[in-house]
């Protein structure tokens, strides 16, 4: 393949995710309007996935009610606009919702818990078995893993689908 149909390719998917930024965007600008909440949306492209943020400058206390217990809400209102994303454009979406930072705090927590899970499979050369986590604290922790060195798995069925750290 030469430099220009790559260069071409990787125009058309940074095109096809901003769009689903902003199809997302105007999404949740209604779904923030309909529940009488200040927010302010931010878009970006992180990796292969479109990234949306709901940000407030006041008390984000009200936009806590979006996250809800362990970001069960913040997971549904994803999947919501990825739905929303898919009837728009006709293809699966692979958006990233964030919530007044939960999913910021969230990876870094999650980073380091696999930095301590890695040390403990590397000094004790035993698997390290986490808790059960959503598909999102799973794949952060894969990542963080692999950056490490060391490899992981998923094993156990949802939802008590769990990561395991190889020594």
């Amino acid at each position: 393949m030469t430099d220009t149909t790559e260069a071409a390719e990787g125009t058309d998917t940074l095109t096809r995710l901003e769009q689903e930024g902003e199809i997302a965007a105007d999404y949740l600008e209604g779904l923030l309007d309909i529940a009488d909440l200040d927010g302010d949306i931010d878009m970006d492209v992180e990796g292969d996935r479109a990234a949306v943020s709901i940000i407030s400058d006041s008390s984000s206390r009200d936009l806590h009610k979006l996250v809800g217990r362990d970001g069960e809400v913040l997971e549904a209102l994803q999947e919501l606009t990825r739905l929303a994303v898919h009837r728009e454009t006709g293809d699966r979406s692979r958006l990233m919702l964030d919530i007044a930072g939960f999913r910021a705090r969230k990876r870094e927590e999650l980073t380091q818990l696999a930095t301590d899970a890695v040390e403990r499979a590397q000094s004790g050369g035993e698997p390290v078995k986490l808790k059960p986590m959503t598909p999102f604290e799973r794949k952060v922790v894969h990542d963080a893993v692999k950056a490490a060195g060391l490899r992981s798995e998923s094993e156990g069925e949802e939802p008590q689908r769990c990561v395991v750290v190889l020594p």
